[in-house]
C-alpha cells in the first residue's frame, strides 16, 4: 500500500500545465470553486454528482471555499496528529498544522491513501492531491469536498447532516438516526403511502439558517442512493427514528432536541471555533423548528402517524 505518511508524496502526474481550469458550483446557494492545476485531464469525470450544481458564471457572492487539485502537493512539515476517525467508507487521519489549519489523509475501505488535503483554519482555501486509479481519486475528491463543505459551512450558519429527507408541499422533513436504523426505509414508506412526496436526498442534505429561518437543500452527496438534486425547501421538522414494537411519536424538549440533532451533524469537537459555530446553529434551528422522536415499526402506520404529526 502506498502511504502519504510514509513517503514525501507519490507524484501521480509530474507533467503539469501552466493552465488552471476553474469550475464553479452552487451548493445550498453557497458558491464554491474547484481548480485543477493540470487542465489536461478531465477531472469533472471524477465528480458526476456535481453536474446539476454546476454554474460556469463567476459568482458575484463571496465563495464559501476554493479547493485546488494540485498533484504536486506534499505533506506539511511540523504537523501534529489529532486523531483518526472512521467515516464508514474508510479511515481519515487528521493533523493540526502550525498555522492553525488542518491536513487530512483520506483512505478508502481497503486502507489505501486516496487523497491528501490541506486546509487553512476556516477552510476557505484548500488544496488536495489525488492518488491511485480513477475510482480511488473520485472517492478521495468527493470525501475531501464533503469535509471542506461541512467545516467551511460552519462559519456561515450551514450544517451538513446525516439524514434521509422527504420534500412535500414546499417543506423538507429530514429523518435522522444511527446508520442502519431505518432512515431510508421510513422515507420510502412516505413515498409509497403519502401523496406528492419526493426524495430530496438520502444521506447528506444541508440545512441553512437564512434571515432567521431554516431551509434544507439537496446536495452532491447522497450515500448509496443516487439522489443528487439542486432543490430547496423550508425546514418543516426533524424526526429521529427509533425502532420500537409499536408506533408512537413524541415532541422533544429543547435539551432532548439538541442531544438528538448534534450527532447527526458533521463536526470536529476538538476545534472549539467550529464546534461552537455548530452548536450555535443547532440552537437556532431548535428555536424555530420542532424536533420529534418517532418510535416505530417499518410499516405504513408509522409513516401515516409521522406525517399527520409533523406535516405543515
Amino acid at each position: 500500500m502506498t502511504s502519504f505518511a510514509s513517503i514525501p508524496w507519490l507524484i501521480v502526474n509530474k507533467k503539469r500545465s501552466n493552465l488552471v481550469e476553474r469550475h464553479y458550483f452552487h451548493i445550498a446557494d453557497h458558491p464554491v470553486c474547484i481548480e485543477w492545476e493540470d487542465a489536461s485531464q478531465d477531472f469533472m469525470q471524477l465528480l458526476p454528482s456535481f453536474s446539476v450544481f454546476a454554474d460556469q458564471k463567476v459568482p458575484a457572492a463571496k465563495l464559501l471555499f476554493t479547493l485546488t487539485v494540485d498533484n504536486s502537493l506534499r505533506p506539511v512539515e511540523g504537523r501534529k496528529k489529532v486523531r483518526s476517525f472512521d467515516t464508514g467508507n474508510g479511515d481519515t487521519v487528521v493533523y493540526q498544522l502550525p498555522d492553525g489549519g488542518y491536513q487530512y489523509i483520506i483512505r478508502d475501505i481497503y486502507d489505501r491513501d486516496c487523497c491528501l488535503l490541506v486546509c487553512n483554519a476556516d477552510f476557505s482555501e484548500c488544496r488536495c492531491a489525488l492518488n491511485g486509479d480513477r475510482v480511488m481519486q473520485s472517492f478521495g475528491l468527493n470525501d475531501a469536498l464533503m469535509l471542506v463543505y461541512a467545516f467551511a459551512g460552519s462559519f456561515h450558519d450551514t450544517l451538513l447532516i446525516h439524514a434521509s429527507t422527504i420534500m412535500k408541499d414546499g417543506w423538507g422533513y429530514p429523518f435522522i438516526a444511527q446508520s442502519g436504523t431505518g432512515k431510508s426505509t421510513h422515507s420510502s414508506l412516505w413515498i409509497k403511502h403519502i401523496a406528492d412526496c419526493e426524495l430530496m436526498n438520502d444521506d447528506n442534505p444541508i440545512i441553512r439558517m437564512i434571515d432567521g429561518a431554516p431551509f434544507i437543500y439537496g446536495s452532491p452527496w447522497s450515500g448509496k442512493t443516487p439522489c443528487y438534486r439542486n432543490v430547496k425547501a423550508r425546514l418543516g421538522a426533524v424526526t429521529r427514528i427509533d425502532r420500537a414494537l409499536q408506533n408512537s411519536i413524541d415532541k422533544e424538549s429543547p435539551v432532548q432536541a439538541f442531544a438528538s440533532l448534534l450527532p447527526a451533524c458533521s463536526s470536529m469537537k476538538w476545534d472549539s471555533i467550529i464546534y461552537n459555530n455548530l452548536c450555535d446553529t443547532i440552537t437556532r434551528i431548535i428555536e424555530t423548528t420542532p424536533i420529534y422522536t418517532l418510535h416505530c415499526l417499518p410499516d405504513e402506520e408509522a409513516a401515516q402517524i409521522c406525517h399527520k404529526t409533523i406535516a405543515r
